[in-house]
């Protein structure tokens, strides 16, 4: 943590990060551009390791996950349109971005849709399809296929892919093999949801006989490449499975709440070795993609259910928010470090909210960050070296124009799910 101090961006890389005249030293020129970051603070940007586009937040609040799936996630997927997916994408991404998210991990439907959003606002995405059986009247690992030919690598590496695997109660053994295959035969990676409900476990056992993570890990699908997004309800045995196979975990910590799923077993799976990252899910479980909510949510959540004020420290937070991502996705990024990709976010700390900003002994400015911190507190974002939203405002993308068409496309799609 530096004072007075300064960060040289480069291209889309950063060149030096230190104490200002230090930073200065290492350039023989003037920079093009110079942001006064004075009192505001500077992070990497954050990483939603499980994201999916949100078209309609705060309909069927208070349904358990299995009745929210079968009366409205399932029956909108089915019958959402790619150029609904485009400013759903849109308007998700913006929200992203104005709340210090540099980077999503995104699973949904149409995803090349998704993706051309991506472009055109500037956000580093990692894009899978919401896939299953072609029975199930989603994507299929054929669509993800295509996204896979059509995405990876666009955007001068700005947006990448992996193969996704929507539930695994509503997939065959077929399906899940062919998984493992398509995510090989590409060289990306898999995101997955796993042990979420209580409900998911015992469709997994009376369908496949096994637990979802078991199941995975026989399979072959959990390895150094995957995701599994929420792990909410594990066995011993689960977690050194993860471990073992090098799985990343997504902790959704708001969704896991509002759904009535439980509480993942975070500090377990941190002990046993296990790289966890932070995620939001989406809006539609969780009504906001703020990942400062979800590191105070998630830190406070465990204190409370296990009775130990020393759990899951700011500190952790912020890592498990922004380097531990990272990791998980393999994006040289999620530290302010020399060679790092320039995704930075600037945090606003002049409001009585985060006052006072103590340094030193007494130091207080992770706890402000974590603990009193809201995305509106954003004042810019830069990814991949580039400003994409300033003093609070967009850059790329006219933001009337993206709630206008977002809330057009909700509309249409509501109107079209049978009552």
């Amino acid at each position: 943590m530096f004072e007075k101090g300064g960060i040289l961006v480069e291209g889309n890389g950063i060149a030096a990060v230190g104490r200002m005249d230090d930073v200065m030293s290492k350039t023989k020129k003037t920079p093009d551009y110079v942001i006064d970051a004075s009192g505001m603070a500077a992070l990497p940007g954050l990483v939603d390791l499980h994201y999916h586009t949100a078209i309609a937040r705060g309909v069927n609040d208070g349904m358990p996950l299995d009745k929210f799936l079968e009366s409205f996630w399932y029956p909108k997927l089915r019958l959402i349109h790619p150029e609904e997916v485009h400013w759903a994408a849109m308007n998700s991404y913006a929200e992203a971005i104005k709340s210090g998210t540099t980077c999503v991990n995104d699973m949904y439907r149409h995803m090349i849709s998704a993706g051309d959003a991506a472009e055109k606002i500037g956000i580093r995405a990692v894009l899978s399809c919401d896939t299953a059986d072609e029975s199930e009247g989603l994507d299929t690992l054929e669509d993800n296929d295509e996204l896979i030919r059509k995405k990876e690598g666009a955007a001068d590496g700005l947006i990448s892919t992996r193969v996704g695997v929507e539930w695994v109660p509503i997939s065959s053994m077929e399906f899940l093999s062919g998984v493992r295959e398509l995510a090989n035969k590409h060289k990306v990676g898999i995101h997955i949801h796993l042990n979420e409900s209580l409900a998911e476990l015992q469709m997994s056992k009376k369908r496949h006989g096994k637990r979802p993570v078991e199941l995975a890990y026989d399979l072959g699908i959990l390895g150094p490449d995957c995701v599994a997004a929420h792990c909410v309800w594990l066995s011993g045995r689960e977690i050194m499975q993860i471990k073992q196979s090098g799985t990343s975990v997504s902790y959704n910590p708001g969704s896991n709440a509002k759904l009535g799923n439980g509480i993942c077993s975070a500090p377990e799976l941190i002990s046993a070795g296990v790289n966890v990252g932070l995620g939001h899910d989406d809006d539609e479980a969780n009504n906001t993609c703020d990942l400062f909510e979800a590191m105070k949510t998630g830190s406070v959540i465990q204190r409370a259910s296990h009775a130990d004020a020393s759990l899951m420290s700011a500190a952790q937070m912020i890592r498990m928010g922004t380097q531990n991502g990272a990791t998980a996705l393999g994006i040289p990024a999620g530290s302010l470090e020399e060679g790092k990709l320039a995704d930075i976010i600037l945090i606003n700390l002049k409001t009585p909210r985060l006052t006072p900003v103590i340094l030193g002994k007494y130091s207080n400015v992770l706890s402000h960050l974590v603990f009193a911190a809201h995305g509106d507190d954003v004042d810019t974002s830069i990814i991949n070296g580039k400003i994409v939203m300033e003093n609070r405002k967009l850059k790329t993308v006219d933001e009337d124009e993206v709630i206008t068409k977002a809330t057009e496309s909700c509309n249409s799609l509501l109107s079209r799910i049978p009552s």
